[in-house]
């Protein structure tokens, strides 16, 4: 098999544009300024990566999975990421040095890595990868989807980073957590309009 460089670039420039204003990126946001980036970036690519293999692997065959039920847990895991943000934001009172980041590998990890492998099941993106893989070839198609679904996570890690570093820390994680809230909600409206 031969790896066309331009099946590649297809596959990266569709996928990026696709997960762009994805709700997954905006929780790799959220979770960035509450959790160490690095750690939800591994975790949140390790799951992208298993969504890639899937797709290239299954094709069409993920569209069968029962998209209400993925949404439900998906909703449930994004309102549970708004409660843990609006909770570390504490009382106005209290001191801003007193608040604390999520930190560990293995529970930020865990987290990013669940929250997106639910969340991303049937997503567009991954439709998109299992078509391109039909057509372009499973190989290139892997590589330019994954490359492009790891960058979008890294642009968003990076913004959140940048913001939490010039907006107190509590106003961040109140906004993180009105975003996850909306997150939540807009996944509930998926799962019940289809």
């Amino acid at each position: 098999m031969t790896l066309d460089p331009l099946a590649i670039l297809t596959a990266f420039g569709l996928i990026f544009l696709a997960e762009l204003p994805d709700k997954t990126m905006f929780a790799s946001l959220a979770m960035g300024t509450r959790m160490r980036p690095l750690y939800v970036w591994f975790g949140t690519s390790t799951a992208f990566l298993v969504h890639v293999v899937i797709a290239v692997g299954a094709g069409s065959l993920l569209t069968l999975l029962p998209g209400t039920a993925v949404k439900l847990v998906s909703a449930a895991l994004f309102a549970f990421g708004a409660v843990v943000l609006f909770r570390a934001g504490g009382d106005d009172d209290e001191e801003e040095g007193g608040a604390k980041t999520v930190t560990g590998f293995w529970p930020v990890y865990t987290t990013a890595f669940m929250a997106v492998f639910i969340s991303e099941w049937g997503d567009l993106t991954q439709i998109t990868t299992a078509n391109l893989a039909a057509t372009n070839g499973w190989l290139p198609t892997a590589i330019g989807s994954a490359a492009a679904l790891m960058s979008v996570s890294a642009l968003a890690l990076l913004v959140g980073r940048f913001i939490a570093q010039r907006v107190p820390l509590r106003t961040v994680q109140r906004i993180g957590g009105v975003c996850m809230a909306g997150l939540a909600v807009w996944t509930l409206v998926e799962a019940f309009t289809g």
